[in-house]
């Protein structure tokens, strides 16, 4: 997850009609995009030396699943998009770490973040 300046951001594309994702360690990048019909995604960024002020975007799209998302105390976590199942995060511990955005798009499903 390291960036140089002058190097392009990559984005990951995960596809399945039927079962979620788990995204972990440095096989993600900057971007990554989650598509299932049914089935949500198991992130886990503790793995993963995200810069303090940086940002990992995880845009996860499907009719049914949500989000189980796990990161270090100090991310701050952005959830966005349209779905019926709510937010579960307690926040950062303290400021100044890496900015995480969810975008859900979904029928239904929420997002839980747990911090460790």
């Amino acid at each position: 997850m390291k960036k140089t300046a002058g190097t392009q951001q990559k984005t990951d594309v995960k596809v399945s009609l039927i079962g979620g994702h788990r995204l972990e360690g440095e096989t993600l990048h900057e971007r990554t995009v989650t598509a299932s019909l049914i089935g949500g995604a198991d992130v886990d960024l503790t793995g993963i030396d995200i810069p303090d002020g940086a940002e990992l975007r995880i845009t996860k799209l499907s009719l049914i699943g949500g989000v189980s998302l796990k990161v270090r105390p100090d991310a701050v976590v952005e959830v966005h998009g349209i779905r019926l199942g709510g937010v579960k995060d307690a926040g950062p511990d303290r400021p100044g770490g890496p900015t995480v955005r969810i975008d859900a798009w979904g029928l239904l499903g929420g997002v839980s973040v747990t911090r460790g």
